[in-house]
């Protein structure tokens, strides 16, 4: 029996008929300084503004920009539950309005080579997260390395961060490119939304999106669709600075009103009729399993 093999029968004897699945969210770039991150928290404080529990995976590992962000430093991380036997709730860190926040540490690679005990004990833990949050973000690292491809086949919801910038243009497609020619990726259950970021208005959003997609339609098969646009606003850049999310430091800025459109777009019932809910359990399976 092979290790995907295992994972499935695991997460099968795990699992209960009403058990909630969490909506997996994973925003990614193309390139870095794109504002990959602060979209990632600042949806994060939209979704909690609307009633939904969140907790955000920071996958971009060697930097720790949502720790920065949130002003608050991790005790404990996901290897610290994989490897050191904490509990799911050892390595949650909460941040501003109770936003959860789990280090993504190092190391994940490894995770293939676990033994069943080991895989069991994850994906009990795992459970419990489903259980705990109704949307959980993953924020990868940018560009196309191999770990980030990972965490996006596993996702199948993409939101993908572009700028207006020639260099972040060509970087989004070369990581839609790259996504494409992944051997698990499928564009039927896979949707990929283009966040337009650090735009003067809608007009250049939308000319931002028909340049990214005329390119993809020509020689791609995925489907991207336009998700909204972000202002260029120095109030975010302002909260930045202030190790606070724009969301909750000025909540009538240009940038805050951006964020709280595109939660309300996401958590819109009709565009999401078509959405299936994998849950966190399945999502890490993708990738441990992946051999």
């Amino acid at each position: 029996m092979d290790q995907a093999e295992q994972l499935r029968n695991i997460i099968k004897a795990n699992s209960q008929p009403q058990r909630p699945l969490a909506r997996v969210i994973t925003v990614t770039s193309g390139k870095g300084g794109v504002g990959k991150s602060n979209t990632a928290i600042n949806l994060a404080i939209q979704f909690r503004k609307m009633g939904q529990r969140v907790i955000i995976l920071d996958a971009d590992f060697g930097l720790a920009n949502i720790e920065i962000m949130f002003g608050a430093v991790p005790k404990h991380n996901l290897c610290d539950l994989i490897y050191q036997g904490k509990n799911i709730k050892d390595i949650i860190t909460w941040g501003p309005m109770e936003v959860g926040f789990i280090s993504g540490g190092s190391g994940i690679a490894g995770m293939s080579n676990l033994s069943r005990d080991y895989l069991n004990y994850i994906v009990q833990n795992l459970v419990q997260l489903d259980e705990m949050a109704d949307v959980i973000i993953v924020d990868t690292g940018a560009g196309i390395s191999d770990a980030v491809l990972e965490f996006l086949v596993a996702s199948g919801e993409i939101l993908l961060v572009t700028t207006p910038e020639p260099t972040s243009i060509t970087d989004s497609y070369s990581l839609l490119k790259a996504l494409n020619r992944h051997p698990r990726y499928s564009n039927e259950t896979t949707s990929v939304k283009v966040i337009a970021n650090k735009v003067a208005d809608e007009a250049e959003a939308e000319a931002l999106f028909s340049k990214l997609k005329s390119v993809v339609v020509r020689y791609l098969r995925v489907p991207i669709t336009y998700l909204g646009m972000i202002p260029q606003d120095q109030l975010l850049a302002k909260a930045v600075m202030q190790q606070m999310p724009v969301s909750l430091d000025n909540p009538r800025a240009r940038a805050t009103l951006a964020y709280e459109a595109l939660a309300a777009k996401l958590m819109n019932k009709e565009s999401n009729s078509n959405l299936t809910k994998r849950g966190m359990a399945a999502f890490f399976s993708h990738i441990i399993g992946k051999r």
